[in-house]
């Protein structure tokens, strides 16, 4: 490649590693790990990984169209009220849909100037914590909370499991899609076996 091509800007993402908690007796829900390497100047850390579930990607988009106007915003997987944990290949064709929702807005420069996508991308922040950070009510600043965040996450984080209302909702005697909104108790488990071999890997870079 030649110097010009060298310098050319770059952002990778990749949706992957989705994991069960089971926040109480009933209730469990699925997360999936968001790796992000750039070297734009548009991102404060040039790699990240957090983790989040599908309510927060259906808040982020809502969020995202505040600011589009006539704009039409990439979809995101279609809700499905039998998604099944269990069920590998419904997994796998989310994890691409979501995926592909977050290429889609990532290579969209009008919607980088949202700070919320910033934070949802590369802090633990929950989604209460997101929006109060954005709108000057947090003791922290965007950059703060950002550069404070862990890039691999940490399970348990105290951000976690404060985000508002699910999309999606079960019982764990049906088997089927994703909580209702709880406090997560407990550790994560691994939804894949494979999944914890390597978090920090960007197997798809």
């Amino acid at each position: 490649l030649g110097p010009g091509q060298q310098r050319l800007e770059f952002i990778s993402i990749c949706v992957q590693n989705p994991r069960l908690h089971k926040d109480d007796l009933w209730h469990t829900h699925v997360d999936y790990e968001i790796c992000l390497q750039t070297n734009s100047m548009c991102f404060r850390k040039k790699t990240s990984c957090v983790r989040r579930r599908y309510s927060e990607f259906v808040w982020l988009r809502h969020c995202l169209e505040q600011n589009a106007l006539i704009m039409e915003l990439p979809k995101l997987p279609h809700w499905n009220p039998f998604f099944s944990l269990r069920n590998t290949e419904q997994v796998s064709q989310r994890m691409k849909g979501l995926q592909g929702f977050l290429e889609s807005v990532l290579h969209t420069p009008l919607l980088l100037s949202d700070s919320r996508l910033h934070l949802f991308l590369q802090s633990d922040l929950s989604i209460t914590k997101i929006e109060r950070c954005a709108h000057g009510k947090t003791r922290y600043t965007v950059a703060e909370a950002i550069q404070r965040s862990s890039r691999v996450y940490i399970s348990g984080s105290e951000d976690k499991g404060s985000c508002d209302s699910d999309c999606e909702s079960s019982s764990s005697s049906s088997g089927l899609g994703l909580s209702v909104d709880t406090p997560m108790r407990g550790s994560p488990l691994p939804f894949y076996e494979s999944s914890d071999r390597d978090p920090e890997l960007f197997s798809c870079l």
